[in-house]
C-alpha cells in the first residue's frame, strides 16, 4: 500500500494523490511511503523512480546491514527497527533526495505513522525538507530501542536484588533468555550508531550546522544505548558467576557436612568392629557393664571430635 503526502510551493500539506499526477501539484518535495508493497508497487521503484538496481536489489532481499549509499541525486539508508515481541531486526530502506522521500519497508512501522502524524500537525517544519523529515524518521526509530532496553534492565534489577542460591536456579534460566536479547539488540544498535557515525563524518553527505546537530542527538542516543546494553551484560555475566560460585560454595559445604559425619563414624565403626568379632577370649563381652562403658565412650569420642571441629571453625566456613 502507498502513502503519499506531498507539501506544495505554497506550503499546502496534500495528502493520498497518485504517482501519475505527482507533476500537477508542483510539489516542493514529496513523500511516498511503501507499507506492505505489493509486486506491482515494488516495480514502482525501478519504472517510476528509476532507483540504482543495486539499492532495488537491497529493498527486496533479505536483511541488510544498516549503511548508507551515495547516488548521483539521492541517497540510500538502510535502518533497522526492532520487532517489541520477538526483539528481531526488520528493515526499513530510504531513499532521500532534495524533492523527495522515499521510505520502504515490508514490516509494520508504527514509527512511521508517527512521523507521518507529527508532519500533518506541524506545518512550521514543512520548509526544512526531506532531510529533516529523514531526521525524524531515524531518530523516532532509534527512541524505540529505549523501552525495550530500559525493560530488560528493570528486569535484571529485580533478579539481582532477589538472588539467592534458592532462586538462583529458576533465575538463571531468565538471565541466560535476557542475555539471548540483549545480544539481538547488540546486533543491531551497534551497525546503527556506526551508521551515524558515518552520517556524520561523511563529507559526500551534506549537512548544515542545524541538521548536524540533529543526527549527532541520535548518534549520542546509539552510544548511551550501546554503554547499556553492554552494561546489562556484563550484569548478566555478574549474576552467572555469583550462582557459580553460590553453586560452588554449596557443593563445598555439602562435602564437608559429609566429611564431618564420615570422620565421627570412623572411631565409632571401628569400636563397633572390634567388639562385633566372634572371638571367644574377648572379657569385655562377659562384663556387667560392658555395654554401656563402651557406648559411652563412643558418645565421648563423638562429642570430643565435634567439639574440636567447632574449635577448629569449620562449621563457620558454611551455613546451610
Amino acid at each position: 500500500m502507498l502513502h503519499t503526502i506531498g507539501i506544495t510551493k505554497n506550503q499546502q500539506l496534500v495528502k493520498g494523490f497518485s504517482l501519475e499526477n505527482i507533476k500537477d501539484h508542483q510539489f516542493e518535495w514529496y513523500w511516498v511511503d511503501f507499507n506492505y508493497p505489493t509486486v506491482e508497487e515494488e516495480l514502482l521503484l525501478d519504472t517510476f523512480f528509476h532507483f540504482h538496481p543495486l539499492a532495488i536489489e537491497d529493498c527486496l532481499m533479505r536483511l541488510q546491514r544498516p549503511k548508507l549509499d551515495f547516488y548521483d541525486d539521492y541517497y540510500f539508508f538502510v535502518i533497522h527497527k526492532l520487532n517489541e515481541d520477538t526483539l528481531e531486526a526488520e528493515e526499513v530502506n530510504i531513499f532521500v533526495s532534495d524533492k523527495f522521500i522515499v521510505t520502504f519497508h515490508k514490516n509494520e512501522a508504527s514509527e512511521i505513522k508517527k512521523v507521518q502524524k507529527f508532519l500533518e500537525s506541524q506545518p512550521k517544519y514543512w520548509e526544512r525538507g526531506t532531510v529533516y523529515l529523514t531526521y525524524q524518521i531515524i531518530d523516532k526509530i532509534v527512541d524505540s530501542y529505549f523501552p525495550l532496553v530500559y525493560k530488560i534492565e528493570d528486569h535484571l534489577n529485580v533478579l539481582e536484588d532477589a538472588l539467592t542460591y534458592q532462586s538462583s536456579v529458576n533465575a538463571m534460566q531468565d538471565v541466560f533468555d535476557f542475555r539471548s536479547d540483549l545480544l539481538h539488540l547488540r546486533r543491531t544498535i551497534l551497525p546503527m550508531r556506526d551508521l551515524l557515525y558515518r552520517v556524520l563524518s561523511s563529507y559526500r553527505f551534506s549537512l548544515k550546522k542545524p541538521e548536524r546537530a540533529y543526527f549527532g542527538d541520535i548518534h549520542d542516543h546509539l552510544v548511551k544505548l550501546t554503554e547499556m546494553v553492554e552494561s546489562n551484560r556484563e550484569l548478566t555475566a555478574d549474576m552467572r558467576d555469583s550462582y557459580m560460585a553460590m553453586s560452588s560454595s554449596r557443593m563445598n559445604g555439602i562435602m564437608m557436612t559429609l566429611t564431618i559425619v564420615s570422620t565421627i563414624f570412623i572411631p565409632l565403626t571401628f569400636i563397633a568392629g572390634v567388639y562385633g568379632m566372634n572371638f571367644d577370649n574377648m572379657p569385655e563381652l562377659h562384663g556387667k557393664y560392658s555395654y554401656f562403658i563402651v557406648l559411652g565412650v563412643m558418645i565421648l569420642i563423638g562429642v570430643f571430635m565435634l567439639s574440636f571441629f567447632k574449635y577448629k571453625g569449620w562449621f563457620k566456613l558454611f551455613k546451610p
